[in-house]
């Protein structure tokens, strides 16, 4: 089974179990709801610990959660520096010309004439719009912004993106 970052525990947070989060997730009201059950990943370690989520509350840039069984900071000091992921079978279906980001990173990028540029290496999230990094086999890297005007296809079954190059687009 495949896993799927959605955040990061960075501390805990007062004495009663509950921990510092680093949202990795456009949905962090349905990935961090109450009852909703995670995979917690220890580092280095290969297998998760399952926990479901008691509480969920935004402060300042964190998601604050806490974990049913875990009532007090000694239970969740070890979790510090972890990794939240959700399982493959629990990702939910996205609206119409939306992606997760796995399901775009390694795509090849090609341009509307059939040219090779590279492949998306990197999403970078700008508040307007997605950009992302497409690094060629040699050569700079082009940064891509997800628009209409330039990404005119996505076929995410042949890992294949094909965009309209824009004048002054791709730093050769």
């Amino acid at each position: 089974m495949e896993w799927f970052n959605v955040g990061k525990i960075v501390n805990t947070h007062g004495i009663l179990g509950e921990v510092r989060v680093l949202s990795r997730t456009d949905f962090p009201e349905e990935r961090f709801a109450v009852g909703m059950k995670l995979g917690l990943f220890k580092k280095n370690e290969k297998k998760p610990i399952m926990v479901t989520i008691a509480s969920h509350r935004k402060h300042k840039n964190f998601e604050l959660l806490t974990f049913e069984g875990y009532p007090h900071i000694n239970d969740v000091a070890e979790f510090k520096d972890s990794y939240l992921r959700i399982s493959e079978n629990d990702l939910t279906e996205l609206e119409d010309n939306a992606y997760y980001h796995h399901e775009i990173l390694g795509c090849e990028v090609y341009s509307t004439e059939g040219e090779l540029i590279g492949k998306v290496t990197e999403i970078l999230e700008t508040g307007a719009n997605d950009v992302w990094e497409v690094t060629p086999e040699a050569g700079k890297k082009h940064y891509i912004p997800y628009i209409e005007d330039v990404v005119k296809e996505i076929d995410i079954d042949e890992k294949k993106i094909v965009i309209e190059v824009l004048e002054g687009l791709l730093n050769t």
